[in-house]
């Protein structure tokens, strides 16, 4: 199998020289739009493996553009994927959402697939991460492990369900905690999101979660010097922080994709709302540091196999 990349003014396109399906609603080829840069960013980075990972399951040629934000460029990008024999395109964010709804009616042949959003058709399918449970179980650790009875939240956007768990998981663990939120607006502003963490080391926070791409991996580095706690984000980042960060919030995309992948070939995706959770694997903590208590650990470990079975947070049961 040969690969090759090459590199358009801005856009990338990676491709395995191969044959096409038979089946119209088997996997052909399959491309991957995203809204910003993959270097760097945790979300780009497992969007970037699980198509490469499609490719090579399938033997397909896989393409992914960067920076795709207008609808002139959705339109543009979905054109130049589909003269290539894509049939599945991935939109590796929310903003795809109404964009892909209104483009799809041109192509009743290719599935659209894109992130955390409520626009569906019959050829359109939001994929959803319950995210609400993962930032319960943050908020629970980061309430454990406070010093300070002060902990921050760096949220991207407002509408993020972790945010409300963060804070239901803080309160349920230790009720006198206060909770710092502050929201940037934007995935990858690290420059804002190092202004918000000092202001909130500052008021004392001993423990941040920052729920971005670029700026967690940012904000860890730096709550790293200062010898102060974080929570990882969208991937293990104990690689980042090293034994500062607790554990992590883990949505594992790569795999995401992979399993849609799947249902597409198989003939099994129908054009609706998916909503994935601990129980399908798709979210997960990661390790815990040494500095987390056995027992603490030993009693969310639990606490997350109840919800697995239950659907029920610890509040809730």
């Amino acid at each position: 199998m040969k690969s090759m990349l090459t590199v358009i003014g801005m856009s990338i396109f990676l491709f395995t020289i191969t044959g096409c399906a038979d089946r119209q609603d088997e996997i052909q080829n399959v491309g991957m739009l995203i809204d910003s840069t993959i270097e760097e960013q945790p979300w780009g980075e497992k969007g970037l493996a699980g198509l490469t990972a499609i490719g090579d399951n399938y033997d397909v040629n896989v393409f992914y553009e960067e920076n795709v934000m207008t609808q002139q460029d959705i339109i543009r990008a979905v054109d130049e994927f589909v003269n290539d024999g894509v049939n599945l395109i991935f939109g590796h964010s929310s903003i795809y959402g109404r964009h892909f709804a209104e483009v799809a009616k041109n192509y009743p042949n290719v599935h659209f697939v894109y992130f955390n959003g409520g626009y569906f058709a019959d050829n359109v399918t939001s994929l959803n991460f319950n995210a609400h449970a993962m930032g319960f179980f943050a908020g629970m650790t980061a309430g454990e492990m406070t010093a300070n009875d002060q902990v921050g939240i760096v949220a991207a956007y407002e509408w993020q369900p972790e945010i409300e768990g963060f804070y239901e998981g803080v309160s349920f663990q230790n009720p006198s905690a206060e909770v710092h939120m502050e929201i940037i607006n934007d995935w990858n502003d690290a420059q804002s999101a190092v202004d918000i963490y000092e202001d909130m080391k500052n008021d004392q926070a001993d423990v941040i979660y920052p729920t971005g791409d670029i700026f967690s991996r940012t904000i860890i580095q730096e709550a790293s010097k200062d010898n102060l706690y974080t929570i990882g984000y969208v991937e293990d980042q104990s690689g980042i922080g090293g034994e500062m960060v607790l554990t992590s919030t883990i949505q594992h995309v790569d795999k995401l994709y992979e399993i849609i992948a799947d249902e597409f070939n198989n003939g099994d995706l129908n054009g609706t709302i998916k909503t994935f959770d601990f129980e399908d694997e798709i979210i997960s903590l990661g390790e815990f540091s040494p500095h987390v208590p056995d027992d603490f650990q030993d009693n969310i470990n639990e606490a997350v196999q109840s919800y697995k079975e239950t659907g029920l947070l610890p509040n809730e049961s």
